[in-house]
C-alpha cells in the first residue's frame, strides 16, 4: 500500500531548470518513481550534459530548450511534451535566480528581472498546465518558494519579494483549483549542500558557521531531502494537502534569531 502511494508510473512531470542541483535532485526523485521526466534550460549545453547524469541513474530525461518568462516559448514547449510523453500531470517550477545586491545599488532592470524568472514565469508555466489537469480533474503543481518567502536578509530583496509573492501565488492557485482535485503546494528548502554552496561550506567560513549553529538538525540539507518532500507532494500520499508551503529546512525556520555579527556576512 505504502508502495502504491508513492508511484508515478505512467505520469509525465516537467522540472523546470531541471539540469542540476536540487532541480535535478527531484526530477531524478520522480523519476525513480515512475515518472517520464522533462526538463527545460535556456542552455543547450547543460541539457546535453545532464542526459549523462540522469543516465547514471536508469533515467531517459527528455530535455528542451525553452525560456520560461517568454508565453510563446512554453506554449510551444509544453506542447512539444504533450507531443512526445502525454500531457504534464505534475509540474515543478524550479527555474530561477537570484541576485545578491544591497537595495540601494541594485538596478531596477535587475529587481525586474528575479521578479519575472521567479514569480511571474511560474505563472505563466502554470496556466499553460493548469487547464489540462482541471478537465483531467487531477494534477500537481509545485513551486520552489524558499525559506525567503517568510523573511528577508541583506542583499535579496529581490529574491525574497518574488518568493514572498510566490508563496501567495501558491495559496491563491489551490483557492482557485483546488476543486478541480488539483493539488498546488511549495517547498521552501533550507540551505542544501549543492556545487553553488560548496566555497561557502569549507574550512571555516563564517556562513558555514552560521548555518551549523542555527540550524537544530546540525547539518546542512542534501538535494535529496528535497527531492524526497517532492515527491510526497507529486504522488497520492499528498491529495489532501494543498495550498501548503513545506519547509525542508532542518529545523532553521523554528530556530532562527539574532546572532552578533550576522549581518557582515
Amino acid at each position: 500500500m505504502t508502495n502504491q502511494l508513492f508511484d508515478l508510473t505512467g505520469k509525465v512531470a516537467l522540472v523546470t531548470g531541471g539540469t542540476h542541483g536540487i532541480g535535478m535532485a527531484i526530477a531524478l526523485a520522480l523519476g525513480k518513481a515512475g515518472a517520464k521526466i522533462a526538463v527545460n534550460d535556456l542552455s543547450e549545453e547543460k541539457l546535453t550534459s545532464c542526459k549523462a547524469e540522469y543516465a547514471k541513474e536508469g533515467i531517459d530525461v527528455y530535455t528542451l530548450v525553452f525560456d520560461v518568462t517568454n508565453e510563446t516559448a512554453v506554449d510551444k514547449g509544453i506542447s512539444e511534451i504533450e507531443k512526445n510523453l502525454g500531457p504534464v500531470d505534475i509540474l515543478v517550477n524550479n527555474a530561477g535566480i537570484i541576485k545578491r545586491i544591497p537595495i540601494l545599488d541594485m538596478p531596477v532592470a535587475d529587481f525586474k528581472q528575479v521578479i519575472d524568472i521567479d514569480l511571474v514565469a511560474p505563472l505563466i508555466v502554470a496556466k499553460r498546465v493548469a487547464p489540462g489537469m482541471i478537465q483531467r480533474r487531477q494534477g500537481k503543481i509545485i513551486n520552489m518558494c524558499s525559506m525567503m518567502s517568510v523573511y528577508g536578509r541583506n542583499t535579496v530583496s529581490a529574491y525574497a519579494s518574488a518568493k514572498g509573492g510566490l508563496k501567495l501565488l501558491t495559496a491563491t492557485m489551490c483557492c482557485e483549483w483546488a476543486k478541480y482535485n488539483v493539488q498546488i503546494n511549495g517547498i521552501g528548502p533550507g540551505y542544501i549542500a549543492t556545487a553553488q554552496t560548496a566555497p561557502i561550506r569549507e574550512g571555516n567560513h563564517p556562513f558555514n558557521d552560521l548555518v551549523m549553529t542555527r540550524t537544530p538538525a546540525g547539518r546542512w540539507g542534501e538535494p535529496e531531502d528535497v527531492g524526497n518532500a517532492a515527491l510526497f507532494l507529486a504522488s497520492k500520499a499528498s491529495n489532501f494537502v494543498n495550498g501548503h508551503v513545506l519547509y525542508v529546512d532542518g529545523g532553521i525556520l523554528a530556530n532562527f534569531g539574532y546572532v552578533k555579527g550576522e549581518n557582515d556576512l
